[in-house]
C-alpha cells in the first residue's frame, strides 16, 4: 500500500520548542518583561549624559551593557526555572555553608568603597561581585529547608527557633560592617517568613527587641551630635575605623534623615534634594522619555535613585504603575505559597519575594525621603550588575516552584493513541 503523506502539516514555529519548555506563572513572566522594558527606558535616559562624558559621545554604551545583562538575566531565569526546586533543598546546606566564608573574605579582604567592604573581584573576568546578594540567596533557600524539617519542633526555642534564627544572625551580622542597610532588610524579610512558618510570636519580638538594641543606639548617636555645639566634641567623637569605619555614615545618615543635615555640601543630602527636585518636576505626567534634567546631577540617577528619574520623566502615574506591578508580583507570589503542596517549596516562594518586594519598597522610600539613604537598588530596574543577575535567580526559582505547582495540578490525561492514563509532568 502506498505512503500517504500529509501535505498539511504545518510550518514549525522556531520558538515553539522554547515556548514549550517555558511554564510557571504566566503573569510573573510578563512582570518580568514589563519591568526589564522599563529598565531598558530608564537606564538608557539616565546614563545618556554620564556615557557622553566619558565614552567622547557614545550615548549608547550603558544601553547595550544593561541589554546585555536583561538577555542574561533572562537566560537565568529560564534555566532556573526548569531546575526541580527540590534541587535547591539538597544543596541548600552547602550554600550556606559556602556563603559564610565568602562573606568573611569580603569583610577583611574585599573591594573598598565608600569606607564599606561589600565586593569581591572575580579573577579572570575583572569584574566585582557583592557578596550579600549570594549570602541572601543562600540564606533564604536554606532558612526555607530549616523552617519545612522543624514544623513539628518549631514551637520549641531549643529545637525549633534556635536552628532557624541563627543562621540569619550569622549572615545579617557579616553584613552588617559594610551594609547595614542591607542587614536590616534581610533581617525584617526573614522574620517575616519565620512569622508565616509557625514561629512563636513571643521569639519573634525577642528578636525584634534584641536588633533595636544598637538601631537605639545609633538613633542616640544621632541625637547628642546635633545637639552638640562643641564642634571639636563631634570630631573627637568621630574616630571608628576598621570593621566599623562605616559607624560614623551612620549616624550622619541617622542625623541627616531625622533633622536634616547640617552641611549643606552633604553628599545624602544632596542626592536626597535632587530627588526632590526629579519628583516636582514631574507632576503627575512627567516630562516625557529622555526629557529629564535632573540626571545630569544627581549621582546614582541610574542605580540607587533610578526611582526618582522614572517619576521626573512618567510623572507620579507611571511611579504608581512600578509600586502597582511590584504588588502584584508579590500577590502572585503569595499564591504560588498557597497552592504549593509541600512547605519548602512554599516557604521558599514566600521568602524570596518577601525580600525582593522590600528590597523595592526600601529603595522607593528613600527616593521620596521616607527612609534613610540605603544604597539598595531598586530590583530589575536598576543597571545590572551582579544584584541584578542575583534577583534574576531568585525569581527563576521562584518559577521553578510555580511551574512544579502546575504540574502537580494538572489532571492525568489520555493518551491518543492506546487510551491509556499517563500523569502529565
Amino acid at each position: 500500500m502506498p505512503e500517504v503523506i500529509n501535505i498539511q502539516q504545518p510550518l514549525q514555529n522556531p520558538f515553539g520548542h522554547l515556548a514549550s519548555k517555558t511554564r510557571g506563572d504566566k503573569v510573573i513572566w510578563a512582570l518580568v518583561v514589563l519591568l526589564t522594558l522599563v529598565s531598558l527606558l530608564a537606564v538608557y535616559s539616565a546614563t545618556g549624559s554620564l556615557a557622553y562624558k566619558n565614552y567622547k559621545g557614545n550615548t549608547e554604551i550603558y544601553l547595550f551593557k544593561q541589554i546585555a545583562f536583561i538577555v542574561v538575566g533572562l537566560m537565568v531565569i529560564y534555566f532556573a526555572h526548569l531546575i526541580n526546586y527540590t534541587f535547591y533543598s539538597k544543596a541548600a546546606k552547602i550554600l550556606f555553608i559556602i556563603s559564610i566564608p565568602l562573606l568573611l573574605y569580603t569583610l577583611l579582604f574585599g573591594v573598598k568603597m565608600n569606607e564599606g567592604s561589600r565586593w569581591i573581584r572575580l579573577p579572570f573576568i575583572n569584574m566585582t561581585m557583592q557578596t550579600s546578594d549570594l549570602a541572601k540567596l543562600c540564606l533564604f533557600i536554606y532558612l526555607a529547608r530549616m523552617l519545612s524539617k522543624k514544623q513539628d519542633v518549631i514551637k520549641d526555642f531549643k529545637k525549633g527557633f534556635l536552628p532557624v534564627i541563627l543562621p540569619v544572625a550569622i549572615t545579617c551580622i557579616l553584613i552588617t560592617p559594610a551594609n547595614l542597610s542591607t542587614a536590616l532588610l534581610l533581617g525584617a524579610s526573614c522574620l517575616m517568613l519565620l512569622f508565616i512558618g509557625r514561629v512563636k510570636t513571643k521569639h519573634i519580638l525577642i528578636t525584634i527587641g534584641v536588633a533595636l538594641i544598637p538601631i537605639v543606639f545609633l538613633v542616640m548617636a544621632a541625637v547628642i551630635s546635633h545637639k552638640s555645639i562643641d564642634d571639636e566634641k563631634v570630631i573627637a567623637t568621630k574616630t571608628s575605623s576598621g570593621l566599623f569605619g562605616r559607624v560614623d555614615t551612620w549616624i550622619n545618615r541617622m542625623e541627616g534623615f531625622i533633622y536634616g543635615h547640617k552641611d549643606v555640601g552633604n553628599d545624602d543630602q544632596y542626592q536626597v534634594n535632587q530627588a526632590k527636585i526629579a519628583i516636582s518636576k514631574g507632576g503627575l505626567f512627567g516630562v516625557g522619555p529622555g526629557n529629564s534634567t535632573t540626571r545630569d546631577y544627581l549621582p546614582q540617577a541610574y542605580n540607587d535613585f533610578i526611582f526618582a528619574i522614572i517619576i521626573e520623566e512618567y510623572g507620579l502615574l507611571g511611579g504608581a504603575f512600578i509600586v502597582f506591578i511590584y504588588l502584584v508580583f508579590l500577590y502572585r507570589c503569595i499564591r504560588i505559597f498557597k497552592r504549593c503542596p509541600f512547605a519548602f517549596g512554599a516557604f521558599l516562594a514566600l521568602g524570596l519575594s518577601f525580600t525582593l518586594a522590600i528590597q523595592a519598597v526600601a529603595n522607593m522610600a528613600v527616593t521620596v525621603n521616607l527612609f534613610p539613604v540605603t544604597g539598595v537598588t531598586l530590583p530589575l530596574v536598576s543597571m545590572g550588575g551582579s544584584s541584578f543577575i542575583f534577583t534574576c535567580l531568585a525569581i527563576g526559582i521562584i518559577l521553578s516552584v510555580a511551574r512544579n505547582v502546575e504540574q502537580m495540578e494538572k489532571p492525568a490525561k489520555p493518551s491518543a493513541v492506546s487510551g491509556e492514563v499517563y500523569e502529565a509532568v
